[in-house]
């Protein structure tokens, strides 16, 4: 695959952002292949997403905030610069329930996830021999009751061991404290079994099943101190009737949340996910 530039760029809407970094981007003999832009009216915020190529790009890549800066800081911008053919590393955390983690496993070893994953970690042993399949190291850590920060502080030294940039919470069903998500900001990826903001919280299904609602649904989004309240990368919804019991929700909502989550990561790891205040938006 051609490797590319991606330029993810944020900052106050106003006249000549998109002009600045199209000639920026000319002069210095980059080619755009790809340009992406939206204007928030409430916020007053510009987003944008360029691709280029940079083969006869004649600045150096690693030299880009340098020569960069200048625009940045006329505009206000915050931005960051990607290449398409690193592949990040995801560490995946999981409990018992397996759709997840085997649907983004099976995409991983398919290609359609450019990422590497040295890590599954799991507070039970039930999902190992899928992590031995695709031959992938598996941890278990125990989240004993009583003392629920031991289990944290074990699985945030393996983290620092294999310096992930970013984590993937595949029905990783413990909460994760305000001090684990503070050391990954932005990088902690879940998915949630109900569509946002509707049914927070544990047995999301079980409260969608009691108010006979026609529509359920499943959320992915950045993991934030609040609960289920981080920015929302990707949500779907299947309708269903009053002929569905509880376990016909359950069965709907998993092939939902699998098809939901790797959504979220492939979007991640193709940097096309850009956050502002508590919103996201995704350019395709």
């Amino acid at each position: 695959m051609k490797n590319t530039a991606i330029l993810l760029v944020s900052c106050p809407d106003q006249k000549g952002v998109v002009a600045a970094i199209a000639d920026f981007i000319y002069r210095h003999n980059g080619n755009i292949l790809h340009a992406d832009e939206h204007g928030d009216l409430d916020s007053g915020m510009f987003q944008m997403r360029v691709e280029f190529d940079p083969a006869e790009f004649r600045i150096d890549l690693a030299d880009f905030a340098h020569h960069f800066s200048p625009i940045a800081d006329k505009f206000e911008m915050t931005w960051r610069l990607a290449q398409s053919n690193y592949r990040p590393k995801m560490v995946i955390l999981v409990s018992k329930y397996d759709h997840c983690l085997v649907d983004l496993l099976y995409r991983h070893k398919s290609g359609e996830l450019a990422c590497d994953i040295p890590l599954i970690i799991s507070n039970h042993h039930d999902n190992q021999p899928i992590a031995e399949f695709y031959r992938i190291p598996y941890v278990t850590v125990p989240v004993p009751k009583e003392d629920k920060r031991v289990a944290e502080q074990e699985i945030l030294s393996l983290l620092r061991d294999h310096a992930p940039d970013f984590i993937v919470l595949a029905r990783y069903m413990q909460i994760l404290s305000n001090e684990f998500v503070n050391q990954y900001p932005q990088r902690i990826i879940n998915i949630h079994h109900s569509f946002l903001p509707a049914f927070v919280g544990a047995k999301p299904y079980h409260q969608a099943f009691a108010r006979g609602v026609k529509l359920i649904g499943a959320t992915s989004h950045y993991v934030t101190e609040v609960l289920d309240d981080g920015p929302i990368i990707e949500q779907d919804v299947v309708r269903i009737s009053h002929r569905d019991s509880l376990d016909d929700l359950l069965q709907k909502g998993r092939d939902l949340e699998k098809v939901v989550l790797s959504r979220a990561v492939r979007w991640h790891i193709e940097n096309r996910v850009l956050l502002y205040g508590n919103k996201t938006v995704v350019f395709d």
